[in-house]
């Protein structure tokens, strides 16, 4: 199965700006195209040439949001910058040390940039099933391609155009996500002086997170979010979330019937554990009583007798 052009052409506005027009050439033909181009670099610049500079951009963003607060929490104090041992960046400075550390890195992912820019990809494994994939669509094949799956995870979803597609989807998200947490590091850093780890729920034993992620998963098994023509930003309950909660709400009512019907039982048995002690202590009081009485005689008549 082919991937086919056009998937949004019966939309008239972008989905990620519905207060825009859809941009002619973001179709939803290729993953993570939600027709967002409010510049219009879409209509000026190749699409391939783009969309391969976002995915780049996009797997670095993902090692830089993991390492930069990684290297704050477990870097030795040398090798960070400055009094507040922030690491080390643009914004933030380097040190001479870090300086050479991190003009190497570049300088590696650079050499890479050149020599992979015009790679040939049609005839790897992966180039293949790309090609044959959007053979509708263009001769192209697919941004990124660097037929590197050394854990075979990109067939997760399946063997098919749209398995791939799926996971390419899921890749460009979480890269595109990456690269506004990065800037938010960068920026906050930068503003402050004080490191993206400090003081923050993120990084650090706390309840508050957790307390969250709670939230927003017992929201979502039961609501979603929606925009239509008509409103940006709408909370409405699923049909997934309405049989959620009527199993819940038919639960609840059978658990309380359950526990009324325990607690008649349970009264019962307290009720004749009540009556039991009760009489129970009469007969412990006759008896004390009795012995009272008996020893109180005996001693009387020892005392008469003398």
């Amino acid at each position: 199965v082919r991937h086919n052009s056009g998937r949004y052409n019966d939309i008239d506005r972008s989905l990620a700006m519905p207060f825009l027009k859809r941009p002619t050439k973001l179709d939803g033909t290729h993953a993570g195209d939600v027709g967002f181009d409010p510049l219009g670099f879409s209509e000026d610049y190749d699409m391939y040439t783009m969309m391969e500079a976002e995915i780049r951009h996009a797997r670095l963003a993902m090692l830089a949001v993991v390492g930069w607060p990684m290297s704050e929490l477990n870097a030795p104090n040398w090798m960070l910058h400055g009094p507040n041992h922030l690491a080390p960046s643009v914004l933030n400075g380097f040190d001479p040390l870090s300086f050479i550390a991190v003009a190497g890195i570049f300088g590696a992912f650079g050499y890479f940039e050149y020599k992979t820019s015009l790679r040939k990809v049609d005839d790897t494994e992966l180039g293949k099933k790309h090609t044959e994939d959007m053979a509708n669509v263009w001769k192209y094949g697919v941004p990124g391609d660097y037929n590197f799956d050394p854990l075979n995870l990109y067939s997760m979803f399946g063997d098919t155009a749209d398995a791939r597609k799926a996971m390419r989807e899921l890749e460009i998200t979480h890269g595109r996500w990456a690269m506004v947490g990065i800037t938010a590091f960068a920026a906050w850093e930068a503003l402050t002086g004080h490191q993206i780890v400090e003081n923050s729920m993120f990084f650090h034993p706390n309840l508050l997170l957790p307390s969250l992620v709670a939230s927003y998963v017992a929201f979502s098994a039961f609501y979603e979010v929606k925009n239509t023509d008509q409103y940006l930003f709408r909370v409405e309950m699923s049909s997934e979330g309405e049989a959620r909660m009527n199993n819940l709400q038919r639960r609840t009512a059978n658990l309380s019937k359950d526990a009324l019907e325990y607690s008649k039982v349970a009264f019962e048995y307290a009720k004749v554990a009540t009556e039991t002690t009760i009489e129970t202590s009469k007969d412990i009081k006759e008896k004390y009583d009795s012995i009272n009485d008996n020893y109180t005689n005996y001693a009387l008549r020892n005392v008469r007798k003398d």
